[in-house]
């Protein structure tokens, strides 16, 4: 199948949706999605989504946010996500979603390594409330398609422009997609790991393709380790205790039920206190106890997590669960500009695939949704302010190097794990 668009968009998740409800309708705007719609990281976010309260919290949020990313930040682009932050929210209210209110007021909420309430939430399933309502508004414009089940398998590039997508569906055909732009929504990496809360499609195919066609990278050996998910021996994706569970109070123990930390800690650096304790203690978890809070508090703000919990058989209004680390967020990714520009014309960066360097070298909680919203916003007002129609000229395709696709994500698998390791080294000598 070939096809011609305004606009792809590689990705449904809350970036790629909320740069596409930013376009105007007279331009056709096609998604493609790896699996199914709703199977995006945007759906697990549990914890919320930081906002600037009032102009008194902007130096303690500039300031939580470098501290958290060992001032490795481009200030500028946390500037930029700050000061715009009180706007996304009032867009995504606007948009239907819903955030916890009481006697009609919103309600903030604390996490790690932040000085101040300033997140916002929905039960304990936020990114699911934003990025549901996202969806429902696309399927409502008829400028956009969605198409499930489609795997972008390589760009389509001449002269160091893009010109649109090489894909292939779950029978092995292949597709082109030609447009003016293509905007990379394509999330994070964590499938690439033996243990992540990611979901396991999530395998950073676009860090691959942007080596291929030599688009600029940026900070691909910065990745996050959650501190918190739930314990356990079974295959697959490991189970989000959210942040917001600590900056309630949650805390944790060592097999001795002893407290060993201040849970509010950095990610990294409550992520070491963890792997120390564990060693310590000759154990694969530690225990984290949030009976503290009541049952009421419990079942009322964490209720996913109290069900999830419940069907692994631990009543977290009772009892202790086990708690260990495991690749949770990516920090770099293709290197974009504030507007999400990459070093490729006509291509866009945007949400977890991107980096602006707005999280340094380390993410504040909380600050992903944001970060992924504020930054696609823009991705989309530069595209509308600066279009220009690709003059489509007929770039040189190997159809064969894209049937086997399974051989195609091993190679892709090897070429990114072997990058992250090289920056890794490269990492290491700058800083000696």
């Amino acid at each position: 199948m070939n096809g011609k668009t305004d606009i792809m968009v590689v990705g449904t998740g809350a970036a790629g949706l909320f740069y596409a409800l930013n376009i105007p309708e007279d331009k056709k705007v096609l998604m493609i999605t790896k699996t199914t719609v709703d199977e995006s990281d945007s759906y697990l976010a549990q914890g919320g989504i930081c906002v600037l309260r009032d102009q008194d919290d902007y130096d303690s949020f500039f300031e939580d946010t470098l501290k958290a990313g060992h001032y490795e930040n481009d200030r500028a682009s946390v500037d930029v996500m700050i000061r715009t932050s009180p706007e996304i929210i009032s867009d995504l209210v606007e948009l239907g979603v819903e955030f916890e209110k009481k006697n009609g007021k919103l309600v903030y909420t604390r996490e790690g390594a932040h000085s101040r309430a300033r997140i916002l939430y929905h039960e304990d399933l936020t990114g699911k409330e934003i990025t549901s309502k996202l969806l429902a508004q696309v399927k409502k414009r008829p400028n956009i398609t969605i198409i499930e089940n489609m795997t972008m398998v390589d760009l389509i590039c001449q002269d160091n422009r893009c010109l649109g997508v090489v894909a292939n569906d779950r029978a092995g055909a292949i597709h082109l997609y030609r447009s003016d732009y293509v905007v990379l929504a394509t999330g994070g990496l964590g499938g690439l790991f033996h243990s992540s809360t990611n979901l396991a499609h999530l395998t950073g195919d676009a860090i691959a393709i942007a080596l291929k066609r030599q688009i600029e990278l940026e900070n691909i050996s910065y990745i996050q380790i959650h501190p918190t998910t739930l314990y356990s021996q079974k295959p697959g994706r490991r189970f989000l205790i959210s942040e917001s569970v600590r900056g309630e109070g949650a805390v944790l123990y060592n097999r001795k039920m002893q407290r060993f930390v201040d849970e509010l800690l950095p990610r990294d650096l409550l992520t070491k206190a963890i792997h120390e304790q564990m060693e310590q203690d000759e154990s694969d978890f530690v225990w984290l106890s949030m009976q503290d809070m009541g049952s009421d508090v419990i079942t009322h703000r964490f209720p996913n997590i109290f069900k999830h919990c419940l069907e692994e058989g631990y009543d977290i209004t009772r009892e202790c669960i086990p708690v260990t680390p495991a690749q949770h967020y990516f920090m770099g990714g293709i290197k974009v500009d504030l507007d999400s520009r990459t070093s490729m014309a006509q291509l866009y960066a945007i949400g977890e695939i991107s980096c602006n360097r707005v999280h340094g070298a380390n993410r504040l909680a909380s600050n992903s949704l944001l970060e992924s919203l504020v930054f696609a916003k823009r991705a989309a007002k530069d595209t509308h302010d600066h279009y220009e129609i690709n003059e489509v000229h007929q770039a040189t395709l190997d159809l064969n190097d894209y049937r086997d696709l399974e051989k195609l994500r091993r190679d892709y698998k090897t070429i990114i794990l072997d990058e992250i390791e090289r920056s890794k080294v490269i990492e290491r000598i700058d800083k000696a």
